[in-house]
């Protein structure tokens, strides 16, 4: 399929990973970055979209989230998650393995990507496995996931708690060039919780997750990290402790990289107030002593990228008590948005950091095309309004999921158009 021209003119052009930040002009043709800066003119034939007062940026990657299909398609399949993610101007996400049937293997990794690429969205990249049927007990054949197109692998969902699995799987991974992300609980220490363990769970008589059952697995992860060479990317950090592992764990030259989520940046144990199990997750929402620590981390790079950790679920299943409601909010769609109202208005990032960790860094650590606007470059582009402010409504959302702590929220920042090799998958009306 031929692709147009296109010019997106006017806009102030943001790209940490070339140094840019300047109003100008992006040309894109054939599916690429053809050029950057100033006025370029107009190519016959060439789609031209105004960005005056908008910010243009390398597309927004997204190295964790779950698509639930195969499996669960009442609740999401990979075409709503694809279109979920371009309306949020995400232009790629990359999709963990948690479905049913597990994604550990070569026949389902490509059948992802083959329902990613007849969505004509987002891009969706597969995440395999670490072990059979994330059962924590035997390998899964990384070679045969990687070569059908798998980017990393991951057990996420479910920790693993075989120190000897995870060395194993961090030495195999090596071998590759693939990061493991894991989900650092220790479930001997979280069973049964359903939130921060702390006065607020005391008071509404619910079990809590001590900020240890992370940070336990988090230090050997890196600990493990360090005994192999392999790359250790922890998934959805939430504590202070955690921060200071991965700090130390990097300043020694450690391979561990980590990524942290719009909710635990944004919101405290305070939001379950109420039992409202849209602010039940995992790992669990935590103190406002934790939500600074993260906030920090992520400005000075300690962790590296903001992921969102979209994890749809029927309306039903979360209306239960909250001690039964399963874990997971839906995050595709308000990620951007959240991430400019609690970090860019409040002056944690700049505009450019915040591109950064939302779309060279993902790239870079996933070795995954795209996040920059260099010449040659994948034409994969999100634009966006850092000043539109917007009411949440659930029921406008493009995935099927509804549960957000952030419904009825006013926030600020907002998609107005994404591009994904070189072709328009969403605009804003």
């Amino acid at each position: 399929m031929t692709v147009r021209d296109v010019v997106l003119a006017g806009g102030r052009v943001v790209d940490p990973s070339t140094g840019v930040d300047a109003v100008g002009d992006v040309l894109l043709r054939d599916g690429k970055v053809e050029a950057v800066g100033g006025t370029l003119g107009r190519p016959d034939g060439a789609e031209v979209i105004d960005c005056a007062g908008l910010v243009v940026a390398p597309g927004f990657i997204d190295v964790h989230c779950h698509l639930r299909e195969p499996g669960r398609e009442d609740v999401e399949t990979i075409a709503t998650g694809a279109r979920a993610a371009a309306a949020g101007g995400i232009t790629a996400v990359c999709a963990m393995p948690n479905t049913d049937t597990v994604t550990d293997n070569q026949a389902a990794v490509g059948f992802v990507l083959k329902q990613g690429r007849a969505a004509e969205a987002s891009r969706v990249y597969p995440i395999g496995a670490i072990s059979i049927g994330q059962n924590g007990e035997r390998l899964a054949e990384f070679g045969e996931m990687v070569g059908a197109g798998a980017v990393a692998v991951s057990d996420d969902g479910r920790p693993v708690v075989s120190s000897q699995l995870m060395r194993t799987a961090l030495e195999y991974a090596r071998a590759f060039n693939i990061p493991v992300a894991d989900h650092c609980e220790d479930p001997t220490l979280s069973a049964g919780g359903a939130m921060n363990e702390g006065i607020v769970s005391a008071r509404l008589g619910l079990r809590g997750i001590p900020c240890e059952a992370e940070e336990i697995m988090a230090i050997r992860d890196i600990l493990l990290a360090k005994l192999t060479g392999g790359h250790v990317h922890l998934c959805h950090m939430s504590t202070k402790g955690s921060v200071e592992l991965i700090r130390w764990g990097k300043d020694r030259g450690i391979r561990v990289t980590a990524e942290a989520c719009p909710h635990h940046l944004s919101l405290t144990e305070d939001s379950v107030e109420g039992y409202n199990t849209n602010a039940k997750m995992n790992p669990p929402l935590r103190t406002a002593v934790d939500v600074e620590a993260v906030r920090d981390a992520v400005r000075d790079g300690t962790i590296d990228v903001l992921a969102t950790d979209h994890a749809p679920h029927h309306h039903d299943e979360k209306q239960s008590a909250f001690a039964d409601a399963p874990n997971g909010i839906v995050g595709l769609e308000t990620a951007l948005a959240v991430n400019i109202t609690w970090l860019v208005k409040t002056g944690v990032l700049s505009v450019g950091t915040l591109i950064d960790r939302m779309s060279c860094a993902p790239a870079k650590l996933f070795s995954l095309p795209g996040g920059t606007l260099a010449r040659g470059a994948l034409a994969d582009v999100t634009v966006f309004d850092p000043g539109k402010e917007w009411v949440v409504d659930p029921a406008a959302f493009r995935t099927k999921g509804r549960s957000t702590p952030y419904a009825g929220m006013t926030l600020t920042g907002r998609t107005a158009c994404t591009i994904v090799g070189g072709r328009v998958v969403f605009r804003a009306s």
